[in-house]
């Protein structure tokens, strides 16, 4: 159903075939990066009544670094003007995340015509993408926010359940945040940042260190899939706000030895309305074995006091709402609320007449 054009960087991406008349659809380039912003701040608008958006990302995943792992086109109405952006990102083996942006002035119709083409698209990039890594099939998965009836309506057309919901938590900085480091110490605990060279750059172990304690951490949380460790430090470095000094590792005494305990990764987040900026917490990891003595909260102090002394105004993080393991009381009872929540809609896909191994989550619904 889909025919092939080439792309400037050589990869010869399928493009969606089934476009109303005089639409067109191609990879973005360089010169598309202003018209993107445009498009995904008029779309966030629409679904959350705010339009701010992180310019440097939409860039980076447009033609940037960002862009390395995923699959894009931009697709384009009669007049030659950008309507829709669609992205799928080989987010890891058997996990492929679609993203879909489109013109809120699109209307229903034009949707309703657009989006069968587009999805299947997506699902025949990501099974190109899963066969190229070896297996046999994938897992789709869109994010779709609380408040996008019309997005979720979409998906469940065509054949996606919501799987999960996910609170979008912040903090702001408090009085005293600075020093929580110190007066909350806990005995036992050692947070330390990710230890580096003279020249800036992380020490290998460090970074192996705390890719180990966030893989095993969660490995028994939801939709969890292995990924490499170039793949994990790959995709974290995507993002414009990632800083090495924003890594945290918490060493624990073990009979009379210190051991890695648990990590956070963590990142800078752009300029909110009041010209702040603040900390993102990619993740934050406790390794099983560490748990009950304080890690958690040990880590979180720290980057709060980070994120007060260098003059910021709040620490977002991500937190699963049906995670049995309750680490949102955790949140709130230190602070957090809940800003606005988001859906995972997933939709499993095979790679007909292919024997290789499936992959699943290592935890499933």
């Amino acid at each position: 159903m889909s025919a092939e054009q080439p792309a400037q960087t050589g990869f010869l991406p399928i493009v969606p075939d089934d476009l109303p008349e005089g639409w067109t659809s191609r990879v973005p380039d360089e010169g598309d990066v202003d018209e993107l912003i445009a498009l995904v701040s008029e779309a966030k608008k629409a679904v959350d009544g705010s339009g701010a958006v992180e310019d440097e990302l939409i860039a980076s995943e447009a033609v940037g670094e960002a862009s390395w792992t995923r699959r894009q086109v931009v697709v384009l109405d009669p007049t030659g003007t950008i309507k829709v952006w669609a992205r799928v990102h080989d987010r890891a083996a058997g996990r492929s995340n679609i993203d879909l942006t489109t013109d809120p002035q699109l209307g229903a119709e034009v949707e309703d015509r657009l989006a069968p083409s587009l999805l299947s698209w997506a699902e025949d990039v990501a099974l190109r993408i899963t066969r190229g890594r070896g297996l046999g099939g994938t897992r789709l998965d869109v994010s779709v926010h609380e408040d996008d009836d019309r997005l979720r309506c979409l998906l469940e057309d065509y054949g996606f359940t919501r799987a999960r919901t996910w609170l979008q938590m912040s903090r702001p900085v408090q009085e005293g945040d600075a020093d929580l480091a110190t007066t909350h110490a806990r005995e036992g605990v050692v947070v330390r940042q990710v230890s580096r060279h003279e020249d800036g750059t992380p020490v290998a172990a460090d970074l192996q260190a705390v890719y180990r304690m966030i893989e095993e951490s969660f490995a028994d949380h939801f939709n969890s899939y292995r990924e490499s460790f170039p793949e994990f430090l790959a995709r974290l470095r995507e993002a414009p706000g990632h800083r090495w000094d924003h890594w945290w590792i918490a060493d624990i005494e073990i009979e009379g030895q210190w051991v890695p305990g648990g990590a956070v990764a963590a990142a800078v987040l752009p300029e909110d309305a009041s010209g702040e900026h603040g900390t993102y917490i990619d993740y934050i990891g406790v390794h099983r074995l560490a748990r009950g003595r304080g890690v958690a909260k040990s880590l979180l102090h720290a980057v709060l006091a980070d994120t007060a002394q260098r003059g910021r105004n709040r620490v977002s993080l991500e937190v699963d709402a049906d995670s049995p393991t309750g680490a949102d009381g955790l949140y709130t009872s230190m602070g957090w609320v809940t800003r606005y929540r988001t859906e995972s809609w997933h939709r499993d896909v095979v790679a007909e007449g292919s024997d290789a191994p499936v992959p699943q989550a290592r935890l499933d619904e």
